[in-house]
């Protein structure tokens, strides 16, 4: 065997038995389980018109997009979908990725320019770490939600071009960022603040437009916003949301859009369906947050450590990776799919399983799900450490300069998550 391959085959052996080797698990249409695992929240994927959209404009379309947004991928499907965004996030314009990933690597680089800083939260999900250090910018990761971190960090850098970067609903916990306080700091210095609003939309604020909205920070000059089309929606893609300016930017200069084929245009007509009902569904939001609610009170009444949920993410704590997987394994050998999340896709060095309401499933199924998990959760329950609801002392360390640490910060995530890829 060539060297290099025995250092993978090595690399490999350690991961097994750290744990934290991953399989590739294909599912058929019609899976027989409760799905639990995926990011549908609002059950859009498969509504009927939804799919009637998508048919029709994959007979009329094709496939693919055929080439990259300034070649030949731009379609009516595409400007019609960008319009209704913009609308729906209140911001003079949005422009559409094939993937939320690209929408974030692209929106940090955009916003980057000689001697800017950027101010990351140690959650933010591997697309904004990869974003921060593709851009070559000097980077400072801050504790979890800690503004006065955020606040220091500026300070520190007075006159300096900045960029706050972070999530709105983390993608890990679950939890809600202070983006009110955040957008007060930011602006107070003179920073431009950077959100990722990809579990909330659809989810939170007024008519599902997300966690910026809900702040009151819809069409702010100093707010740009990022999602993914993966989660409330059910489809795929990414977009990114701000002054018209910004849009320009990234239609001229913008490489993870300009060098990328375009989303397929069936896929952005059932994503402009999904979003004209997610606008429109109050009803399926109050039915999210009610199950995620429930979940909550189950699981914590079973003894389990369990997050508390700002959306539709809810976290719960397992001993360690190896007890993670075979409680994920034995929930589904009992028809429950739940996310098994474990090092380096978690922005610290604890395991969790990750359960995403969907209120496309029937409530009472949801309900069974629940028991299982209990059923199938490990005897022992989690370490002290791993029940612990708050940050662990390590996680409240003093921020990080990219250039003290590898990678983004002295995170666990921070190092390691470009190799792994993030949850989405």
């Amino acid at each position: 065997m060539p060297g290099w391959l025995e250092v993978l085959e090595r690399k490999s052996r350690l991961r097994a038995r750290a744990g934290l080797s991953r399989r590739l698990r294909p599912r058929g249409p019609g899976e027989p389980v409760v799905d639990l695992a995926g990011n549908d929240y609002l059950g859009l994927s498969r509504h009927p018109a939804v799919t009637a959209a998508a048919a029709e404009a994959l007979t009329g379309y094709g496939l693919g997009a055929t080439g990259s947004r300034l070649v030949r991928g731009s379609t009516a499907p595409h400007q019609a979908l960008e319009g209704a965004l913009a609308d729906w996030l209140g911001t003079a314009g949005a422009l559409v990725y094939s993937s939320g990933y690209l929408a974030n690597l692209g929106a940090v680089r955009a916003l980057t320019r000689p001697r800017t800083l950027l101010v990351s939260d140690a959650h933010n999900h591997a697309s904004l770490i990869d974003g921060c250090r593709l851009s070559g910018a000097e980077t400072v990761v801050t504790p979890h939600l800690d503004v006065d971190a955020v606040a220091a960090a500026l300070a520190a850098a007075p006159g300096r071009p900045a960029v706050v970067v972070t999530e709105s609903v983390f993608s890990v916990d679950g939890d809600l960022a202070p983006l009110t306080r955040l957008h007060e700091v930011a602006r107070r210095h003179g920073a431009l603040l950077l959100v990722d609003d990809a579990h909330a939309l659809g989810v939170r604020g007024p008519d599902g437009a997300g966690a910026v909205a809900e702040a009151g920070l819809t069409g702010e000059p100093d707010v740009v916003v990022t999602a993914t089309l993966s989660k409330a929606l059910g489809g795929a893609g990414g977009v990114v949301a701000g002054p018209a300016e910004l849009i320009r930017h990234l239609i001229d200069t913008g490489r993870t859009f300009i060098y990328d084929t375009a989303l397929p245009p069936a896929v952005a007509a059932g994503a402009l369906v999904a979003a004209d009902l997610a606008r429109a569904g109050g009803e399926l939001r109050a039915e999210l947050a009610d199950r995620a609610a429930a979940a909550t009170r189950r699981l914590r009444a079973a003894g389990l450590a369990v997050s508390e949920p700002a959306a539709g993410v809810i976290s719960v704590a397992a001993p360690g990776p190896e007890a993670a997987v075979t409680w994920a394994a034995d929930c589904l050998d009992r028809g429950v799919a739940v996310g098994c999340f474990r090092p380096p896709s978690t922005p610290d060095p604890r395991s969790r399983l990750r359960l995403t309401v969907n209120v496309g499933v029937a409530r009472a199924d949801f309900e069974r799900a629940l028991d299982v998990i209990v059923a199938c959760a490990p005897a022992a329950g989690a370490s002290p450490a791993a029940r612990s609801g708050g940050p662990r002392p390590d996680e409240r360390a003093a921020p990080v300069r990219s250039g003290d640490a590898p990678g983004v910060g002295g995170t666990a995530r921070g190092v390691s998550a470009a190799g792994a890829g993030g949850p989405w």
